[in-house]
């Protein structure tokens, strides 16, 4: 099951063509991973200071399908595909909340996948992440 999260498209979201600027798509992913953890119980801020770690983006792959425009609603969609000691995966969609392909499906506007290490925030290297970070993620 696919955390979602509501986004509303601003003119500041977008370029002088009147869509939204690509580059932002990967903020509304970072948001809807935010209010995922959220959703968990897990605040970054609270989880830095008691652990001293931190989640860093270290790859991602977008695929862009179709724009997005000023006044659209769109939903974010976070997954969890993979989880080690150290890293998780996580694909993510953003879908048009109010459109749907001629078969009825959602009209799908871009998707990713984000891979996130966990790093000791002070020194930046690879570390193990809390296991009940892990067990709240499952």
């Amino acid at each position: 099951m696919a955390f979602e999260f509501p986004v509303r498209i601003y003119w500041e979201d977008t370029d002088a063509g009147g869509i939204v600027f690509y580059a932002n798509y990967l903020k509304f992913f970072e948001r809807a991973r935010t209010e995922w953890l959220r959703s968990l119980g897990i605040s970054q801020r609270e989880l830095r200071e008691a652990t001293g770690g931190i989640f860093v983006v270290s790859e991602t792959t977008l695929k862009y399908h179709r724009p997005a425009r000023l006044d659209d609603e769109l939903i974010i969609t976070a997954h969890l595909t993979e989880a080690g000691r150290a890293s998780i995966t996580i694909v993510q969609q953003a879908l048009a909340k109010n459109e749907r392909t001629p078969a009825g499906d959602t009209l799908i506007l871009c998707e990713g996948t984000i891979r996130i290490g966990w790093v000791d925030a002070a020194t930046l290297k690879p570390a193990r992440m809390p296991q009940h970070v892990l067990e709240a993620m499952k």
